[in-house]
């Protein structure tokens, strides 16, 4: 009971928290928006527009900034985090993504009656655009700047 007091507790948590709820449901209505369905798997799928992985490090980051100071060792542990998982986000998942497509299309066109491979398909959306973190970014740290700690 003591962890989830300390959890609840800790407004950085919270907000962060807050931060990945927000950038999720943005998704759900981007897609919406763009392709008229209701696409509940984009509230806690990977990937898509915009980034929450982008979103919650860089509110987490900012909130560091703002309680410890910007030149502290916590703000600059959580700045190069932050750098490498939105890294991550758009270059290595996204990487696997188009690699799943492609291999999506070859299972598609490999038609042998005895293929158990034939009713599978890899997740294709997994990583970000560039213009996806740069998004999430924004928003993450528009919401760590502006919460009220």
């Amino acid at each position: 009971m003591e962890y989830v007091n300390f959890i609840i507790s800790n407004p950085i948590i919270n907000i962060t928290a807050i931060s990945w709820f927000v950038t999720q449901v943005l998704k759900v209505i981007i897609v919406l928006l763009t392709e008229r369905r209701i696409d509940l798997e984009r509230f806690v799928g990977a990937g898509g527009m915009p980034s929450s992985h982008a979103s919650t490090v860089c509110t987490l980051s900012v909130l560091i900034g703002r309680t410890l100071g910007f030149s502290t060792p916590e703000f600059a542990v959580t700045f190069i985090f932050s750098l490498i998982i939105m890294y991550d986000a758009a270059g290595v998942r996204r990487a696997a993504g188009q690699q799943a497509s492609v291999l999506n299309k070859i299972l598609d066109n490999w038609h042998s009656p005895d293929n158990e491979f034939t009713e599978i398909e890899l997740k294709e959306l997994l990583g970000h655009t560039p213009l996806q973190v740069a998004i999430g970014a924004i928003i993450g740290a528009f919401i760590g700047a502006f919460a009220v700690l």
